[in-house]
């Protein structure tokens, strides 16, 4: 990423802005407004999305600026406000009818449109393979026909709602918790209980604020676990993600000492590295089981262990021979 110097003019990119010797104790959402010509909304939301830090603390709009210091400021990519049809990006459909497609994600594919994400997404994929007018309008233009998602670099399924009624549907279900999501994820050290229940709030971490954190004035967030296998250092769980908070799975394990291979926010030392042979998070969302918006009728929908993980586990089974 392009580092910027303290007085060019603003554009995407890390600036980094020296506070003077000699200024006055000011809010730093203000210093940072006047010297980059950004409006202070644009500024706060930045800040609020963790993107100013000095040193290593992340620090909050209300923050007094101290002479002499060097704030670091991260500015993205703006976000184009029509994403763009990319037929060239291709979908994998493990469902389709008059409602929804459920589709299989990579890891590595963003879902919708974000700072540093204007295209490439898989709502630009969809819009390739539909059009804008294939999918429900709830969501907004950027999320057409999105009523949840998955992170970058988690596999796995998604839906993706055809009309607005069915988005309304999925939603519903969603906030009512009857819809069933299954993930799986291999976690570091050895996972004391068989079966186990985390019941912990969620919201954004205080310290470092692009990443969230079990705290008392989170979002209540619940995830059931249950072992399928365990091997020298690590284990391998299944997930029933029961409600849908951001990272949910990954603080949650994180939180009882068990974060997921490969993290790459999470993990720490050897949970980052994951096992020998990994080179992505191991986390895959492989069984969704909902309620057919219009016919009433379930649906189920699963999704094979990708072939890298699938090799990573062969690896840990021979291992242990």
């Amino acid at each position: 990423m392009d580092m910027t110097p303290d007085g060019a003019p603003s554009r995407p990119g890390v600036r980094i802005l020296t506070v003077p010797m000699d200024a006055p104790p000011t809010r730093v959402d203000r210093f940072v407004a006047d010297r980059t010509g950004m409006s202070r909304s644009h500024v706060q939301k930045l800040i609020a999305d963790g993107r100013l830090v000095t040193g290593n603390r992340t620090l909050k709009a209300n923050y007094l600026v101290e002479a002499g210091s060097e704030l670091r400021l991260d500015v993205p990519e703006p976000v184009a406000a029509d994403p763009v049809p990319q037929p060239e990006i291709e979908v994998q459909v493990i469902h389709e009818d008059e409602d929804l497609l459920i589709v299989d994600k990579p890891a590595g594919l963003v879902v919708h449109p974000a700072p540093g994400h204007a295209d490439g997404t898989l709502v630009n994929a969809l819009l390739g393979r539909g059009g804008p007018e294939a999918y429900g309008g709830i969501a907004g233009v950027r999320r057409p026909g999105i009523v949840h998602r998955l992170d970058r670099d988690t596999s796995g399924l998604l839906m993706v709602a055809k009309t607005d009624l069915a988005q309304h549907s999925l939603m519903a279900q969603l906030k009512a918790h009857r819809i069933k999501k299954t993930y799986v994820a291999l976690v570091q050290g050895s996972v004391a209980a068989a079966v186990g229940r985390i019941e912990a709030p969620i919201g954004r971490d205080p310290k470092h604020r692009v990443r969230m954190a079990v705290v008392a004035a989170g979002r209540p967030a619940t995830t059931g676990y249950r072992v399928t296998e365990r091997f020298n250092g690590w284990t391998l769980l299944d997930l029933d993600l029961v409600t849908g908070r951001t990272h949910q799975i990954r603080v949650h394990l994180d939180a009882i000492g068990h974060a997921v291979a490969g993290d790459p926010v999470y993990g720490t030392g050897t949970s980052r590295r994951g096992p020998e042979g990994l080179a992505r998070m191991f986390l895959h969302a492989w069984r969704l089981e909902l309620t057919s918006p219009s016919r009433g009728d379930l649906i189920r929908a699963e999704s094979p262990l990708p072939g890298a993980l699938e090799i990573v586990l062969a690896g840990l089974r021979r291992a242990e021979r």
